[in-house]
Parts: structure tokens; sequence; C-alpha cells
């Protein structure tokens, strides 16, 4: 099992990742390069948060175009494990691998703090280790992290199940004053329609140790590595 964790121009939490997985978890794993354009034996890839590129042009935009990409987008077509953190994110919304985009929070303010996500499926690899409704208490890093999508594909996405995560109180309501940057139906994470990518804002590596007031990001973690164990 090896894990590979992509390192743009700008990536601010390459690290985080690669040290949840290596010494939280124990397993194999990698930086790499975005100049690179071979991503052969990788079971798994994070695409990190952080601002590639400066987030010039449009957060994700120019990251989309990195060498490395057509080797990322070419892994996740071949059914391989795909998961974007923020700005992995809005990446891959730009690769066109996940639908819809990532705009400006409601309020056009950085949110940084600790929120609430209700898991809404867990026959997914992402999930398998959650329980239905769970509550997970993860933080938040951004100001481009409200999703937005067409109606249709909102719709293709409730009746596919492809919603992993949306925001909610600690209850596991889901409410306006539980959503930190204004998107549609709470949406917090989602998945393509192979259930093999991922896209999330919240970040998992960030909660994955007590000592950082929650370890509820380790599902997330603990769920593709049983995905992969069991392959």
């Amino acid at each position: 099992m090896k894990f590979g964790v992509v390192r743009f121009p700008g990536s601010n939490c390459d690290q985080d990742a690669y040290y949840v997985l290596r010494d939280v978890f124990g397993k194999q794993v990698d930086y790499i390069w975005h100049q690179e354009r071979d991503v052969k034996g990788y079971d798994c890839i994070v695409l990190p948060g952080g601002f590639s590129y400066g987030d010039y042009l449009r957060t994700g935009a120019i990251a989309r175009f990195s060498p490395v990409m057509e080797a990322v987008i070419a892994h996740a077509q071949k059914g391989k494990y795909l998961i974007g953190i923020c700005n992995g994110f809005q990446v891959l919304c730009e690769s066109h691998l996940l639908p819809g985009a990532l705009v400006r929070n409601t309020g056009l303010k950085f949110v940084c703090r600790h929120v609430y996500l209700r898991v809404e499926n867990v026959s997914t690899p992402w999930t398998n280790s959650a329980k239905e409704g769970q509550v997970l208490r993860i933080p938040v890093a951004h100001g481009e992290g409200r999703y937005v999508a067409e109606p249709e594909t909102l719709q293709k996405l409730n009746e596919t199940g492809r919603i992993l995560f949306r925001y909610c109180d600690d209850k596991g309501s889901i409410s306006e004053a539980g959503n930190p940057n204004g998107s549609i139906e709470g949406i917090a994470g989602i998945a393509n329609e192979s259930f093999n990518v991922l896209g999330m804002m919240p970040h998992p590596e960030r909660a994955s140790e007590k000592i950082l007031q929650s370890a509820d990001g380790k599902v997330i973690f603990d769920s593709i590595i049983k995905t992969l164990l069991l392959q």
C-alpha cells in the first residue's frame, strides 16, 4: 500500500498529509513534485491544501495544468484512489474530475476554525469506517470554499449518494449557522460517480491526533486504508 502527496508551488498542507500517513498510520508515502509525469505505483494520491501557484487567476486553475495533473487524472480514470483536500478539492473541480466549483465564502472572509460535518453516506471507500449520521469535528481554513453547482448536478449528487459530508451543528442538524462558507445544501465533500475520487474542504489531516483537539479526521484515512487492504 503506497500513498503519494503532490507538492505544488504554494502547497502548505503537504507535510501535514505526509506526516499523518507515515507517522500516525504507518504507511509508505512519497512526495510527488508538480513537475513529475509518472505516478505509477501509488494506490492513493493526495492533492493537499494550500495556495497552489499562489491562487493566481482562480483557486486551482493553474495547478490544473501542472505537468503532474495529466498523470493524476489518468490515475483516477483507471479507478485508483484520489483525494483532494481544500485547495486539492478546488483543483479536482478545475480538472473536471468532480462537478461544480468552489467560490468566495459568503461574507468574503477567510474562515479558519473547527466545524462539524455529518457523514451522509457510509457505503463508500472514504467513509466505511464511519457510522451513518456520525458527526465529525474537523477544521477548515479557506477563503474560497463555498460549493456551488447547477440544479441538475445537485439533483444527481443527491440521487446517487455522492454528497459524503455536510456542514452541521454539534448535534448533526443542518443549519445556516453551522455552514462556515455558505456552501449550497451545506455541502462539504463530494465523490465522483465511481467513488474513487473525493473532494472535501475540511482538513482531516489536521484532525487525526487528540493533541490537535480532535482525531475525528482519522475516519477518512481509516476508511481508505481499509478499502485498500480488502483489494
